[in-house]
Formats: structure tokens, C-alpha cells, sequence
């Protein structure tokens, strides 16, 4: 029987710090933290001046070009590597000619013009997706290399989050982990009652207890939470099993906690029961559900709209998961607490 413990990669990205860019003050704010976060996580000066020079790039870019800049900084364990993660969100005009863009000289501004071409360079990973008017959404990450694992395959599934706190708030109510082995994934998604510091606490312990056994099924998992977050207030909970060589997927979810598949095809609900994990529940059941080649997951907390779709938005289901997630949370944050959105998809070969 192979032993899964040592195969397994823990994603673990704290939730995002958000900074509002539309002048050139408010992009020195954004390196520093960046920088500091960088550090942190231990980067050495040559890693950590790449994270300098992507958050100047992108903060310019916005100041210069967007409406509504926001920067999103997120650092922490990502498929085991330390990770730092610039997201640049805006809401328009948007690029009309992705192609040219990238392209050294190209400018719009009476600038060099290297701004999103040396972003692609100075990155380890980058994705792009814009649209006319509507705006656009930038990755950039720069990682530390993994320690190798014997015998460990790549992860078939990749994975995306935006998790923000409330307004007013330091940390964040809403916490999610991912468990990746090779074509398998267990991801937990938890919405402590409320916002603030005890809101943070059931959530935390909701993941903690998910990472001593993710591959029990996802009703036993939140079964085993329930019991353990009776000394909190409480959360709403969902966890998924995803297979990637069967194409199939096992979900249960008690709480406002929103799962949904999403292809070029269909879009398809998956449903939850109502209750809180730690004060009551009903018995919970696993529901087994396809999972199309090319179809995401998202798992969102009730800081997103019920009712949003990406219909309207040709080709973001292509991109990135973090591409994708940065979206939906652009477009569909109610603003008034805790919001988490976690995608994933098969990587592509």
C-alpha cells in the first residue's frame, strides 16, 4: 500500500493584504510589504529584489494606466515552495492587443514601455487576462525552489485563492488548505460565524484538523470537525476529493460555504446542508459528481454573491486559477465580511 504521508504537498497562503494603487505614493507602501513579506519567508536579496521590482512595476502600471488599481499581496507555503504572490486587479479600460503589450517598447503612456514584459521576465510563475472595457488581472509570483521528494510525481491539479478579511479587520474569518498528491486533491474550505479574531479561530481549526487526515472523505472530515470545533463558534465548512485520472470528485458541505463546477458547457451546483460545524449538523453524506477534463472547481465563502456567473468573460477559464479567483472576487464581493475563493483545475500536460 503506498504511503501517501510521504507524497503529500500542504498548500498553506495566508490571506491576501489588499492595497488600494491609483498613486504613485501608495506603490513604495506596497514594495515595502512586499519586500518585508519576501524576507520573512527567507529570500535572499537577489529574490527579494525581484518581488521589489514586480511590485513597482505593477503599482506603475495601475497608477498609470487603470481605474481603480488594487494590488493583492499574498506570501506563505505554495505546493511546498515559500511563495510570494502579486495579484493587480483594476476595472478597466483594459488591453486591447495582449500580444503587443508584452512586448518591450510598447508603450501607451510616453514610458520605455518594459513595464508587463519585464513582469513576465522577473516572475517564476505569470498570467494575464483582460478584457475591453472591463479591466484586467496580473499574476506574479516569485518562489523558492522545493526540496525534491523521492519518488514524488508532479501534481496534476493546480490551485488558486484570493482570501481577504473584512473591512476593518486584521485577519480573516475564512481559511482554506489543499492537500496535492500527484493526480489526487482534498481541499477544505471554512467560514468561522461572524468575522474577526473568533471567527479566525473556528476557521483555523477547521483546517488544522483537516490536515491529520484529508484523505478520509470529505463527510468524515467535516464529521471529525464538527466534534472539535465545539469549543469555538463555529463554521461553515465544505471539503472536496478530487481525482484527476478518474475524473471524479466527492463533495460534502454543511453552512453558506458555495461549491460549484464550471466548463465551457455547463455549470453545475453542488449542494450543501444547512448547519454549523462545531454546533449542529445533520449526519453528513459524500456526494460523488464527474469532473469533465476541462471544468474548475470553485469553493467560495458567503462574502461572494450567490448568483454570479463568468459566461460574459471569453477564455478565464483558461487562465490561472488565481487568474480566475481574482475575478470572481473583483466583480462579486459583497464587502461587508470574511471572502474566500479557492479554483481548481487539471494542470495542463
Amino acid at each position: 500500500m503506498r504511503d501517501h504521508r510521504a507524497l503529500e504537498v500542504m498548500v498553506v497562503l495566508p490571506p491576501h493584504r489588499a492595497f488600494e494603487v491609483v498613486e504613485s505614493s501608495q506603490v513604495g507602501q506596497v514594495r515595502r510589504c512586499a519586500v518585508q513579506a519576501a524576507e520573512a519567508l527567507g529570500f535572499d536579496e537577489v529574490a527579494a529584489g525581484r518581488v521589489a521590482l514586480l511590485a513597482t512595476e505593477l503599482g506603475n502600471n495601475l497608477v498609470r494606466h487603470a481605474r481603480e488599481g488594487q494590488l493583492l499581496l499574498g506570501a506563505g507555503e505554495l505546493g511546498g515552495r515559500q511563495t510570494v504572490e502579486l495579484l493587480s486587479v483594476d476595472h478597466g479600460p483594459g488591453i486591447a492587443d495582449l500580444g503587443a503589450c508584452m512586448a518591450d517598447g510598447y508603450s501607451t503612456g510616453g514610458t520605455p514601455g518594459t513595464g508587463l514584459g519585464a513582469v513576465r521576465r522577473l516572475a517564476d510563475e505569470f498570467d494575464i487576462y483582460s478584457a475591453v472595457p472591463a479591466g484586467t488581472v496580473i499574476l506574479a509570483r516569485v518562489v523558492m525552489a522545493a526540496t525534491p521528494v523521492a519518488g514524488q510525481a508532479p501534481a496534476a491539479i493546480e490551485a488558486g485563492a484570493v482570501v481577504l478579511p473584512a473591512p476593518g479587520e486584521t485577519v480573516s474569518g475564512d481559511a482554506w488548505a489543499l492537500i496535492l498528491d500527484g493526480g489526487r486533491a482534498s481541499v477544505l474550505l471554512a467560514d468561522g460565524l461572524g468575522h474577526g479574531p473568533g471567527a479566525a479561530e473556528a476557521a483555523q481549526a477547521a483546517t488544522a484538523t483537516f490536515g491529520t487526515a484529508p484523505y478520509c472523505g470529505p463527510a468524515q472530515i467535516i464529521e471529525r470537525a464538527h466534534a472539535l470545533l465545539r469549543s469555538t463558534r463555529g463554521a461553515a465548512v465544505a471539503a472536496a476529493e478530487l481525482n484527476a485520472v478518474e475524473g471524479a470528485l466527492r463533495f460534502a458541505g454543511a453552512g453558506n460555504v458555495q461549491g460549484r463546477l464550471l466548463s465551457a458547457l455547463e455549470e453545475r451546483t453542488l449542494l450543501s446542508q444547512h448547519g454549523t460545524v462545531g454546533l449542529q449538523i445533520r449526519r453528513m453524506q459524500d456526494l460523488h459528481y464527474p469532473w469533465p477534463p476541462h471544468a474548475l472547481l470553485v469553493l467560495h465563502s458567503d462574502g461572494l454573491t450567490s448568483r454570479w456567473s463568468v459566461k460574459e468573460w471569453p477564455g478565464l477559464l483558461q487562465r490561472h486559477p488565481s487568474l480566475v479567483a481574482a475575478w470572481l472576487m473583483r466583480d462579486h464581493r459583497r464587502g461587508r465580511d470574511d471572502t474566500a475563493v479557492v479554483v481548481l483545475r487539471r494542470r495542463e500536460p
